[in-house]
């Protein structure tokens, strides 16, 4: 009886199941660490009135977006552990990223105007990518892709 080579290879992805299952499982205790630090924020906002500080206002909404990034990629990990197509999510997961950094996107961050349109670009570029290319996954399908 000879060792092959799916044999050596077997409890390598099961381990690598299990440790997809336990960062999974990682995630979901960040998100709900995450969740209870927005409504602490929240709640310290409104006690100390300070709800209607656009800065403010745009801290809440990062965190929001930083929840929904975990979300899609605790919803990669569950698609691949279960063998289902993660493209999709992975795509949205980065649109998200890119909002996130678009809607937090302060020109003092940048030190002359030259950077500064040139993060704007970029950004720009790499919305426009992305929803073009998410777009493209949920119109086009391509045979033998079923990941696509």
């Amino acid at each position: 009886m000879a060792f092959t080579l799916d044999d050596a290879a077997g409890p390598a992805a099961r381990a690598m199941e299990w440790l997809v299952l336990g960062a999974a499982y990682f995630l979901l205790l960040l998100f709900l660490i995450g969740v209870f630090d927005l409504f602490l924020s929240l709640y310290r906002l409104l006690v100390a009135g300070a709800f209607t500080d656009p800065n403010e206002v745009v801290g809440l909404l990062d965190s929001v977006l930083l929840l929904l990034i975990i979300v899609e990629v605790h919803r990669t990990l569950l698609a691949y552990a279960k063998g289902e197509p993660v493209l999709r999510i992975v795509v949205s997961a980065s649109i998200i990223a890119i909002a996130r950094r678009a809607i937090s996107f302060r020109l003092e961050d940048y030190g002359t105007g030259e950077e500064t349109l040139l993060a704007a670009l970029s950004i720009a570029v790499l919305v426009l990518a992305l929803v073009v290319g998410y777009f493209l996954l949920d119109r086009v399908s391509v045979p033998g892709r079923p990941e696509l």
